[in-house]
């Protein structure tokens, strides 16, 4: 019996179509759910004396403002742990405001991690086994430092590393424009300032990163 036959019988039985069997998709939870989110990622870093560094980052969902949650040549479970710890000193405001945190299910993130989270009372939701788009905003974030930023520079130890990404980290907070937010930076005093048309004359350009990110701003 075809599907329409059963919706005719139905119809004139007077029933109605059965409600959706399932909740809401992954894709409508994370909207909605938005400003109560924090996903946090880690991405992997060669030197070009070919030792392997580890970036954790932290953002935002809502605001897309990023932060920085360290950088490591060992990413050992106590080392991890006391990262997440830094974060939290550094987000208590943007903790209590929030409800969830969202990161996958790598083995860089122990036991010991999610636990520093669930003790400032956030749910810690993983996201299924090779699904990156479950965790869209940081997978492109950390895609977009790479283009823009990484893959431009060479970077022989840690601290070269660390201070690239938080000059990034920095750039994109304040200056960088994203179109989820009207094309306005992430940084609340920033994104609220009125958009006024200016001469060439009167434009002025910072440099950052040596020259490879370029920032403008009216001149005072």
């Amino acid at each position: 019996m075809g599907a329409t036959t059963i919706r005719r019988v139905l119809r004139r039985a007077g029933l109605d179509p059965a409600g959706r069997r399932f909740g809401q998709s992954w894709r409508a939870f994370l909207q909605s759910q938005a400003a109560g989110i924090l996903a946090t990622d880690s991405l992997t870093v060669d030197t070009v004396l070919l030792r392997r560094l580890y970036v954790l980052v932290c953002i935002e969902l809502d605001t897309r403002c990023v932060h920085l949650g360290g950088v490591t040549a060992h990413p050992t479970a106590a080392r991890v742990t006391q990262q997440a710890r830094n974060l939290g000193l550094r987000l208590e405001q943007q903790i209590t405001d929030r409800k969830f945190l969202l990161h996958d299910r790598d083995a860089l993130f122990p036991a010991s991690f999610d636990q520093v989270f669930r003790s400032e009372g956030l749910r810690v939701i993983k996201s299924p086994v090779r699904a990156p788009r479950a965790n869209a905003i940081c997978e492109r974030w950390s895609g977009t430092l790479r283009r823009k930023c990484l893959d431009w520079i060479l970077i022989l130890h840690r601290h070269r590393l660390e201070a690239g990404v938080r000059e990034y980290v920095a750039h994109n907070n304040a200056r960088q424009p994203h179109r989820s937010l009207a094309r306005r930076a992430p940084a609340a005093a920033l994104a609220a300032l009125p958009v006024a048309r200016a001469s060439p004359a009167q434009i002025r350009r910072r440099d950052r990163l040596g020259g490879l990110i370029q920032e403008h701003e009216t001149a005072a």
